[in-house]
């Protein structure tokens, strides 16, 4: 990743790299929610940099006629703007068709690709992480727009004369950080390390930071055009505040910090005769014309706060004050253990479980387990294998990184009595075929979602025919065997046939159990 020596462009790309830690966490309502601040933080830079860049191609062209070999620069500079639109309008195509993959998928983005809450909405496919892995990964598009990427850095990078575009390299802020994923254990390549396994809500985010990317890029280079003809006349005649917070989501007694500063449209801030301050209260301003304003909430919820810049205006010579509201949200630390199957561990099989701890790095988050005579292992991310092998109950305990140690509960029991059947039947009337063409007894699992099989350890065959003594067989196992063959064998219309203590072993029973009687007539 280039690092930019403008500061409004370094505290986005630090916003940035917030977001990228974010997405190492579970993904919890709360974090959709800083996806959503960081998007529209960066949405507003973006506006921002549109005024900025909007008015410069028409300044370079008046000043380049103070001289004709200031022509080839004023050419020049018609081409980032047309850059940086055909590549905002790529990106934003892939961010409509995922919309509306993962939305009502009629080709188009609408108001059925959204879930509307009051006067607010949110996209439908937000937590959708199949859509942009499917797409981004396994259909090629991540790789497509890292191509796109590599090529329009350079040709903003040819804008540049040949003898400058060595220390311009770092000016131009869209570039692959094409190092960072090979050091990753699981990704193998820039589009799977970016997008696979990623919810929809917080790629959205990564998107609008690639088309920020591509605008700064735009401004580097027209900047630098403006800058080889001499001496600046560009005046500073639109103001806005802007604040750049480390954080747009914190943890209730962490500080709240913010850079706040005055953006000019031509992108070239000053302190000069520039006070700042937040809520009536003044901030001192620095040699950037930024100032530091921090604040510790005592209570979660979104914060507002008011900025106000006073400038003298260098076309008119009055002072104007400009004034902006922003807002952030403070939240509690907070964390869960679910089972994924049910909220019960089985013994004798493997119970997955997820754990989160919303604002505690993964690295600081302690789980412990006790209780059941449980197991508890990592499998990756937030995913975790339990075994259990003693009923009762089991605890998994969370704490570390500023979380108090919070303790969740589980039953712990044996498998569910599987349920015998003979020809998918647990009793009734039966075939003469029918039953002669089974094996034997087979125990199911009745609504249970774990891979688990039982086995027959044996039972008893009676067969009741008319007007005749019963006869009786012991089986052992669940398939037909000796006596018992012969007995089904003997199968006609009117007869009865009755399997009595049937007994089946399941995973982690230390003995076979009773799971009943079946009875049948045949037809």
């Amino acid at each position: 990743m280039s690092i930019p020596k403008e500061p409004r462009q370094l505290m986005i790309n630090i916003m940035y790299l917030v977001l990228t830690a974010l997405l190492a966490l579970n993904v919890s309502a709360e974090i959709f929610n800083a996806f959503k601040l960081v998007n529209k933080g960066l949405v507003e830079s973006n506006k921002a940099l549109d005024l900025a860049n909007s008015k410069m191609p028409e300044s370079i062209e008046r000043r380049a006629k103070a001289k004709p070999e200031f022509q080839k620069y004023a050419d020049r500079a018609k081409l980032p703007g047309t850059y940086e639109k055909e590549f905002t309008e790529y990106v934003n195509g892939i961010v409509n068709d995922l919309i509306d993959k993962s939305g009502n998928k009629n080709g188009s983005v609408d108001d059925g690709d959204y879930i509307v809450h009051g006067d607010k909405k949110d996209l439908k496919g937000k937590k959708n992480k199949d859509v942009t892995t499917r797409t981004m990964v396994n259909e090629g598009k991540g790789q497509e727009l890292k191509g796109k990427i590599e090529e329009y850095r350079q040709k903003f990078l040819a804008l540049v004369d040949t003898a400058d575009r060595a220390k311009m390299e770092s000016e131009i802020s869209l570039a692959i950080d094409d190092e960072t994923w090979r050091h990753s254990k699981n990704k193998k390549s820039w589009e799977e390390f970016t997008f696979k396994q990623m919810p929809l809500g917080a790629c959205e985010p990564i998107f609008t930071k690639f088309i920020n990317d591509a605008k700064a890029s735009s401004n580097s280079v027209l900047n630098y055009l403006s800058g080889k003809l001499g001496g600046e006349d560009v005046v500073l005649d639109k103001f806005t505040v802007i604040s750049s917070p480390k954080k747009n989501y914190i943890i209730k007694g962490e500080p709240f910090e913010t850079s706040i500063s005055l953006a000019a449209s031509t992108s070239k801030n000053t302190s000069t005769k520039v006070s700042l301050s937040v809520n009536g209260s003044s901030i001192p301003v620095n040699a950037d014309g930024e100032a530091l304003w921090k604040t510790v909430p005592g209570d979660v919820g979104v914060k507002k706060y008011s900025a106000v810049a006073t400038v003298t205006n260098p076309v008119t010579g009055k002072t104007d004050t400009y004034k902006r509201d922003f807002e952030f949200e403070v939240g509690e630390r907070s964390c869960n253990v679910s089972a994924e199957k049910m909220n019960v561990f089985y013994i004798g099989v493997d119970n997955p479980v997820s754990i989160s701890a919303a604002g505690v790095p993964s690295a600081q988050l302690q789980v412990n387990a006790t209780g059941g005579g449980i197991n508890l292992s990592k499998v990756g991310g937030a995913k975790y294998n339990a075994t259990v092998n003693t009923q009762g109950e089991a605890t998994i305990t969370l704490a570390g990184g500023g979380l108090t140690a919070t303790a969740f509960k589980f039953r712990v029991k044996r498998i569910p009595d599987p349920v015998p059947m003979l020809s998918g039947k647990r009793g009734g009337a039966i075939g003469n075929g029918e039953i002669k063409a089974q094996s034997g007894v087979i125990p199911m699992l009745e609504g249970f979602d774990f891979d688990a099989r039982c086995q027959i350890q044996g039972y008893t065959v009676v067969r009741v025919a008319p007007r005749q003594d019963a006869e009786i067989a012991q089986n052992g196992g669940g398939k037909f065997e000796g006596g018992a063959t012969n007995l089904i064998n003997k199968a006609k219309p009117g007869d009865r046939y009755l399997f009595e203590n049937i007994k089946a072993r399941c995973p982690g029973d230390a003995a076979a159990r009773n799971i009943g009687d079946m009875s049948f007539k045949v037809q």
